[in-house]
């Protein structure tokens, strides 16, 4: 079929028309990424907050089963990830006399703002120790502290509830 005068050929996109579309996708852009970012963020704070809510219960679970003493601040990850006794040495089958007890926690979680897992007193000031170091609080205070855990901020100096 051949066409006629009064039918025209069908025509492209001009220049103008892709690039207007291209700057109106480009202010779109512009205006959505910054709620992505505060959404990421608010996401990872509230990874850490859970996170810091299993340790306390793990600590807590630790506390009642070794006779309402904390789990060392020295060795806070080796008796939260190991079986330990009542007094908290390592268990060993057939010569503790006590236990089972833990482990508490599987594998040594990261703080999923700062990807730390080095743990201080919580009555040092954060931000005396190397930033960097720092992924959580504990409220150790020589064994006679509450062993609440806290996560830190990105910069390793905020403590997160």
């Amino acid at each position: 079929m051949r066409l006629g005068k009064t039918q025209s050929a069908v025509r492209g996109f001009t220049l103008i028309e892709i690039l207007i579309v291209v700057i109106i996708l480009g202010i779109l852009a512009a205006i959505v990424l910054p709620r992505f970012a505060d959404a990421t963020y608010a996401s990872k704070t509230s990874s850490v907050e859970s996170t810091a809510q299993t340790l306390r219960g793990a600590v807590q679970l630790y506390y009642y089963q070794h006779n309402d003493t904390l789990p060392p601040l020295a060795q806070f990850w080796a008796v939260m990830t190991t079986q330990t006794d009542a007094n908290g040495n390592a268990y060993v089958a057939g010569t503790s006399t006590t236990g089972p007890f833990g482990p508490y926690m599987q594998s040594v979680p990261g703080n999923a703002l700062n990807s730390a897992s080095t743990v201080i007193d919580g009555n040092v000031v954060p931000g005396a120790q190397a930033a960097s170091a720092c992924g959580w609080v504990y409220n150790y205070a020589g064994g006679i502290g509450n062993g609440t855990v806290h996560g830190t901020d990105s910069d390793a100096q905020t403590v997160i509830p």
